[in-house]
């Protein structure tokens, strides 16, 4: 499994309340669900990093 990199995030109640809600809606971890919007958002941005050749 590929090392992750942890960091601190402020973030409005109300949104973590959400997010949060989404996540079990979804059956993910409130971890999971985060790196899913954001793996999302990247790839419809067209900026989610490309996999180097070989991999």
């Amino acid at each position: 499994m590929p090392k992750k990199k942890t960091f601190a995030l402020r973030i409005n109640p109300e949104v973590m309340e959400a997010v949060e809600k989404w996540a079990a809606d979804e059956f993910r971890s409130t971890n999971g669900q985060l790196e899913w919007i954001i793996s999302k958002a990247l790839k419809e941005a067209g900026r989610y990093p490309k996999k180097p050749k070989g991999a």
